[in-house]
This record gives C-alpha cells, sequence and structure tokens, in this order.
C-alpha cells in the first residue's frame, strides 16, 4: 500500500489539466456497486485523467462498497455520475468531475494505508431515503373452527318468607362450524303465589325467545354477514333498530392486531447512524436503530387524548438530540382510506321480551358509512328507509390541530306522510391525563322521524350536556356537569351534579356526590362513600346517602371468589331514617343480607338471604355452559368468546397451559375443554412432556390455537404409546457387539435400521411383542436375535442381554 501511494504522487506531478466524466470504453454495467466502480470510463492509455483509485468508502457511517474516484493535485476527484450514485444533490447542468475538498461543509478522510475513504456530509447535500420504523404488527392469524354445539344457562330463583316463589331462566343455544354460527337465546320465567300450597299446577310460566341468528365471518375481508335477528347499525346521531333480516358489514374484531385510528408518526434526520428512543408522557414507547438520512417512527397509540412526545436521537459520537411534539389521539377517527360501513334489510321487531314472533308489516332498510378522508377527518352518513318514511344525515368529526381537541357536527332530515323535520348535534372534547371537557347538544326541528318512531317513542326534542373534571395528587380528583332534556310534550328536565374523589394509599378511597334537581328540590340527593381493602381478596365500604325525605346508612363486608375458582361471600347491613316532617307518618327500616358463592371450573352458584323490617326471602343462582364438541360432553364456566377442546389422542392426565400458565389435565378419555380463548388472536396452548411418561411419543408441544367469535376449535396434540427399551446384545462368547454395528428389525421392516452404542446397547422404540432382529457388524457379519417385550412401568427398562446367533 505504501508503494502505491508514492506511484500516486509522482504520477500526479505530471498529470495533465481538465478531467471530465465522459465515457471512453462504454459498457452496459447495470449492477449499482459495478457501477460506483465506473468501468465504462476507465482508460488505462489515458494519463489525462489522472491516478484511477477504488476505495471502500463510508458515507455518514454507512458502508456504501467500492467506488472509483481520480487523485490529482494531491486531491481526490469524483465524477458527477459517482456522486450522484453516493447520494449528493448536484446541479443537473454540472458535467465536469469535481474535487471532494471543493464541496462545502463536506469532512473528507481518506487513509491512504488502508485505501478507505470516510465521507461525512450534512444531510442537507444528500439526497437519502427516508427510513421508516413502526412499532405496529401487521400479524393475521388464520382462524379456525370446529364443529359443535354450546349451551350457556343462567337460573335464578326466589322464595319468600310466605311461600311465594319465582323462577327464571335466561339459555342460549348455540351451534357452529365452518359454515358460521347459529346462536338462539330464550327467556323463561315461571311464578307461584303465596297461596298455592304445594300444587305444582299453579305455576304460572311462559317462555319467550329472544334472538336467533346465523353469522358468517370472512377476517381477510373484514366483512361479518348475520341473518336473523339483528340490530342495525348505528351513529352517535342515530338510534338502532331491531330487525328480523339480513345484515352485511364491516367488523374491525375480526383482526384485533390491527389498529383502525390514525397512527401518530414522529419525524427527524440523523447525520451519523444513530439511536431512536421514543417517550409518550414521559413513558418509553419505542427504542431501535436508524442509518443516516431522514427517519419517519410510526408507533401505535397508547393513550387518548392530548399528550407530549420525545424523540431523542443519539447518533454514533454519543451527541443527543431531543425532539419535543405535541399530539391528540382520537379514537373517533378512522385512518386515510379506511371504511367502517353496514347495511341492513328486514322488518322491525316488536315487543321485544314479550313476544316471541311480533314483526312490524314493512320492510326497513338502513345504512350506515364511516370513512377515514385524512388523518385528521372522518365524514359519516347514515339513511333509513321504510314504509312513508325516509330518513338521511351526515356527519364529521375532526381533529383540531394537534392538541385542540376533537369537534363533531351532524345534520339529518326525514320526510313522512308529508311532514318534515331536522336533526342537529354537535360535540366538542378535550382531555389529557388531568383534565377533561365535553360539551354535546342534539335536537330536532319540526316533525323529524326516524324507523324507531314508527313503532315507538320519538326522539327527545333537546339534549344538551356539558361536563368538565380535573385530576390532581393530593387533592384527588373532582368534576361538575349539567344536563337538561326536552320530550315532545313534557316539561323540560334539568339537573346538575358534582363529584369528588380520592385515594388515601393503595387500600382506602373515599367519594363524595351531589345531584340537584333544579326543577324540583325535593330530588335532590347527596352521599359519603368510603371503600376499605384489605388482605385476601376482602374489601369493606360504607355509604351515607341523604334526600329530602330519608337518610340510608350502608354497610358492607365481601371476600370475591378468586378467579381461578373458589369460596366467596358477602354480608350487607342496611339502615333507613325517614326524614317526613309529621313524626306519625315516619317509618324507619333495618335490612340485611348475607349471600354465599362458589366459582369452580364446571360453572358458579350462589345463594343468599335477605330481609327488611321482619320480611325475609332467599333466592339462588346458578350460570355456566354445557359444550358438546370434539367427541366429549363439557360443563364448563359461561362461554361468550372462544374456546378450545384440547385431544392428547385417548391419553389421559395430561397437563395442559395456556399462555404458559397450567390451565388443568386432560380427563379418562384425553380431552380437555380451555375457556375463554380471544377470538381471532393466536392462543399458545401447550403440554408438559417431562411430566409425562418415558413411553410416549410426541409430535409437538405447543400449538397456536386461533379460534373465531363464538365457536371452539379442537386442538390435538398426537401422543402415542410406544414399546420402548435399551437392548444389550452380546455375540456367542457373551461379549457385546462390536460399537456402530447395523440393526434391523425384521419384524417390523418399515422402521428404518439404527445403530448399537457402547457397551452392546442399542435403544429401540418401534417394538413388539414378539421381536427378530438382525445385525450387522462393521466386519460384514451378520447374526440375529429373538425375544420378548412386556411392559415394566411407565420407565424405558433396559432388557438382556440376548445373544445374536450367527449367520452362516
Amino acid at each position: 500500500m505504501a508503494v502505491s501511494a508514492s506511484h500516486a504522487v509522482e504520477l500526479n506531478d505530471i498529470a495533465p489539466t481538465d478531467i471530465t466524466s465522459t465515457d471512453v470504453a462504454p459498457t452496459d454495467i447495470n449492477d449499482p456497486q459495478l457501477a460506483k466502480l465506473n468501468l465504462d470510463s476507465y482508460n488505462p492509455d489515458d494519463d489525462a485523467a489522472g491516478l484511477d483509485l477504488y476505495l471502500d468508502v463510508t458515507l455518514n457511517g454507512a458502508s456504501v462498497g467500492l467506488t472509483h474516484f481520480y487523485y490529482r493535485d494531491d486531491q481526490l476527484w469524483a465524477s458527477i455520475r459517482i456522486l450522484q450514485q453516493l447520494g449528493f444533490i448536484v446541479p443537473v447542468d454540472m458535467t465536469e468531475a469535481l474535487p471532494l475538498n471543493s464541496l462545502p461543509d463536506l469532512k473528507v478522510e481518506y487513509d491512504v494505508r488502508q485505501q478507505t475513504l470516510t465521507l461525512i456530509a450534512p444531510l442537507s447535500m444528500l439526497n437519502l431515503d427516508t427510513t421508516v420504523r413502526s412499532t405496529r404488527t401487521n400479524k393475521r392469524p388464520q382462524p379456525t373452527s370446529s364443529s359443535g354445539m354450546l349451551l350457556n344457562y343462567n337460573v335464578y330463583g326466589t322464595r319468600t318468607q310466605n311461600s311465594a316463589n319465582s323462577l327464571s331462566a335466561y339459555t342460549e343455544l348455540r351451534a357452529f362450524n365452518t359454515l358460521g354460527v347459529l346462536s338462539s337465546t330464550a327467556l323463561t320465567t315461571a311464578n307461584r303465589p303465596a297461596d298455592s300450597g304445594n300444587n305444582s299446577s299453579d305455576w304460572d310460566s311462559r317462555t319467550v325467545r329472544l334472538d336467533t341468528s346465523w353469522s358468517q365471518s370472512f377476517p381477510d375481508k373484514l366483512i361479518t354477514v348475520r341473518a336473523g335477528d339483528i340490530l342495525t347499525g348505528a351513529l352517535s346521531w342515530t338510534r338502532p333498530t331491531r330487525l328480523g333480516g339480513l345484515q352485511i358489514g364491516t367488523n374491525f374484531d375480526l383482526q384485533p392486531y390491527r389498529s383502525t385510528t390514525p397512527l401518530p408518526s414522529f419525524f427527524g434526520e440523523a447525520t451519523l447512524p444513530s439511536a431512536v428512543e421514543l417517550y409518550v408522557n414521559g413513558l418509553k414507547q419505542y427504542s431501535g436503530n436508524v442509518p443516516a438520512g431522514p427517519f419517519e417512527l410510526n408507533t401505535a397509540p397508547s393513550f387518548s387524548g392530548a399528550g407530549k412526545a420525545q424523540l431523542v436521537v443519539t447518533d454514533a459520537l454519543g451527541q443527543s438530540t431531543t425532539l419535543n411534539f405535541s399530539l391528540y389521539d382520537a379514537h373517533r377517527l378512522l385512518q386515510p382510506g379506511l371504511s367502517d360501513w353496514s347495511v341492513e334489510l328486514g322488518a322491525v321487531r316488536e315487543n321485544y321480551g314479550l313476544e316471541s314472533f311480533d314483526y312490524g308489516n314493512d320492510i326497513a332498510a338502513s345504512g350506515t358509512w364511516r370513512y377515514g378522508v385524512s388523518d385528521r377527518f372522518t365524514a359519516e352518513t347514515h339513511a333509513e328507509v321504510t314504509n312513508d318514511l325516509t330518513n338521511a344525515g351526515v356527519g364529521g368529526t375532526w381533529l383540531l390541530g394537534r392538541s385542540g381537541g376533537i369537534l363533531f357536527a351532524s345534520l339529518a332530515g326525514s320526510e313522512s306522510q308529508g311532514q318534515g323535520g331536522m336533526q342537529y348535534s354537535t360535540n366538542y372534547s378535550w382531555n389529557n391525563s388531568r383534565f377533561n371537557i365535553g360539551i354535546n347538544a342534539i335536537g330536532t326541528i319540526g316533525d323529524y322521524r326516524d324507523v324507531g318512531t314508527q313503532y315507538g317513542s320519538a326522539p327527545a326534542r333537546r339534549s344538551e350536556q356539558i361536563s368538565t373534571g380535573y385530576s390532581t395528587q393530593s387533592l384527588g380528583s373532582f368534576g361538575v356537569s349539567y344536563n337538561q332534556v326536552t320530550q315532545a310534550e313534557r316539561e323540560t328536565t334539568q339537573f346538575a351534579s358534582a363529584y369528588w374523589s380520592k385515594s388515601f394509599g393503595r387500600r382506602l378511597r373515599v367519594s363524595a356526590n351531589y345531584n340537584h334537581d333544579i326543577n324540583d328540590a325535593a330530588n335532590n340527593s347527596a352521599s359519603l362513600s368510603a371503600s376499605l381493602s384489605l388482605d385476601r381478596n376482602r374489601s369493606m365500604s360504607n355509604s351515607i346517602q341523604h334526600t329530602d325525605s330519608r337518610t340510608d346508612f350502608a354497610s358492607e363486608v365481601s371476600q370475591s371468589a378468586p378467579s381461578t375458582g373458589g369460596l366467596g361471600w358477602r354480608a350487607q347491613a342496611r339502615h333507613s331514617l325517614d326524614g317526613s316532617e309529621d313524626s306519625t307518618d315516619r317509618k324507619d327500616s333495618t335490612g340485611g343480607l348475607a349471600e354465599l358463592n362458589y366459582r369452580g371450573r364446571y360453572g358458579q352458584v350462589q345463594a343468599g338471604i335477605r330481609g327488611n323490617d321482619g320480611d325475609y326471602a332467599s333466592y339462588a343462582s346458578a350460570t355456566g355452559a354445557l359444550v358438546k364438541m370434539g367427541g366429549g360432553l363439557f360443563a364448563a364456566r359461561h362461554i361468550n368468546s372462544g374456546f378450545a377442546v384440547v385431544s392428547t389422542g385417548g391419553i389421559a392426565n395430561v397437563p395442559v397451559s395456556l399462555q404458559n400458565s397450567p390451565i388443568g389435565t386432560t380427563n379418562s378419555r384425553g380431552l380437555l375443554l380451555i375457556s375463554p380463548l380471544n377470538a381471532y388472536q393466536d392462543n399458545k396452548i401447550g403440554i408438559n412432556p417431562l411430566e409425562l411418561p418415558a413411553d410416549l411419543r410426541i409430535d409437538k408441544v405447543s400449538i397456536e390455537a386461533t379460534p373465531t367469535d363464538r365457536a371452539g376449535v379442537l386442538v390435538a396434540f398426537g401422543i402415542t404409546p410406544v414399546r420402548s427399551a435399551s437392548v444389550i446384545l452380546t455375540d456367542s462368547d457373551n461379549q457385546p457387539l462390536p460399537l456402530g454395528s447395523q440393526v434391523r428389525q425384521l419384524s417390523n421392516q418399515e422402521v428404518p435400521s439404527t445403530v448399537i452404542g457402547f457397551d452392546g446397547e442399542v435403544y429401540l422404540d418401534t417394538l413388539d411383542e414378539h421381536n427378530v432382529l438382525e445385525v450387522t457388524t462393521p466386519s460384514g457379519d451378520v447374526c440375529t436375535v429373538r425375544f420378548e417385550y412386556s411392559k415394566q412401568g411407565d420407565e424405558i427398562p433396559l432388557i438382556g442381554p440376548f445373544i445374536c446367533q450367527k449367520v452362516l
């Protein structure tokens, strides 16, 4: 390298004048790395270009590989094309090569011995690609569903001291497979008066069907189709309506890993490779590395409302730069280009909960659509049509600057039987970690009607609310609110309220509330309560509530049942003081309650007794589920989401874990029901092979289960018993067979051969009751051996020695 350097100086002493980037011997070079070598302009006979150098270049901390330069007049020169390929911004009309030292603010370090070149250029001189870093995940697991049936039940019964009885039962029958989920709910009630004695015919019972529907989801398209009893899509300024018909629409729950709200983006630039850390409201949200150049960091929101972000950039030299951002996260907004829609068609359901099959005669249709126009604006629209009624409206949600809060407004109109009307609404909200304010108003003009009005009550004429609150560390949280509602042909209701709450340490919390009815002071109320958390899931609370006519005192102590299962209880005492001015009409009262509940693997039951002024009543309830799936019948707690049935191939007592936490063991048939699981998300289900007998073959120890909504998935672990043993084989002289001898099972020729280890031992896990082995020694001798196998506990036995008879 030293000889090359001295030779370069000698040549440049006699080097001619101008250097250009004219191609002398053009070649077609498409490889960017080869193009930087400028091979198509190299001419060994052209001394005017100076000495050709091919240097290992590092630009702003990033290696760009070998690059062609010229050495002349004790300077490094580069052609315009080379500079552009390195990322430098050069004038379009410039064609002559430039000395690197002529570029302003460019730091050049040329190592002659190592033939390396280090360049540090201001970012204003470079045209570098923007590096994008994101904390969000695009994970989309493939959900599956098995065939099965499920029954959820909730049974509640009471009995008074004069033997009056009542029973009620809510049930949901659900069937599911790959074609979707069919669900039907019903409410059954039964009552028997006190004077009926033991006559069972005096029970007055009835069953009402509530909802029956079939649904099928398409996760890749974010669409759910539902037929039967449906609830129409609704916005903040519309009312949902129960229909019997068909619904198609967006369902973001099908991709729970996806964020639908606009994601905050943070921009910066780094002259050198740097480490980047993002802090939001003082908490670290991201840390990573970026190369030199501009960068963009996209992060999923982890807060709501106004906040502050800091981006700390630390370069390779240890120099730190902090960038501050103000931001506001709004969950009501959609990402730009994202749609949320639903369309419904059917007949209006009437007398819900009272009649099983009561639908209107007219067909109604409705549609709802929300669309993310930009990061700061989401538009929405809604329309309803039925006989003699048309209703439509539009609305929008605006993010007012980076920290200005959320503004919403809508306007809708209706036409029914020649009568028209309009509805307006507006809302503004702002909040951060301490302060919040909200203003909301909605009202109608003229005869405004929607589909629900055709079968029920009309919307309120006017409704206004304003609320604000503030949180402090020393004084607690407090706030005030004002509400006003005007119904058709009714007096306007106006009331104001105030609250305060504060935690003292981690166990004691005190709160106070005051409600003031502006129209009728007799409805004013004030309350004060305190709650204390004790050990072992125990808690104690006391409260006082005062109204114009009564003062109520209540004390309660309870122990909640553990989520993993166990016993819980609750005891309550109440006393009321009558505040009537007439002492002769005053009537104080005293009551109480005692309750015992148990949460188990197969459901939850509770029973209790309550009384008031000598009148007593007892009650009891039970909730749970029955599941028929995977060849088994299971009792379980109430199931509202997805679940799984684990099968271990008939092997009993296999320990099973969910998300690495023990969840249970398989029953005598090798089955276990696991609930709940997160629908459309990966749920890691595993088994512990260390707690299983050694004579079992296991194909896998963990499976990611992804059930669909309200359905089950069968998770099968391939576990099979095997006849295994370590067999000692000797020759006719009782010497162990040589190491490396090949062993083949003649009694099971599909099994591949294996080799003998030390001391003549060979491990075999595909043995039969009667076994014949053929052994080929390294010297080529062949012998056979016969032996019987019998199971000896759960451990792998060591059997033999067996003499291998030489084959002649």
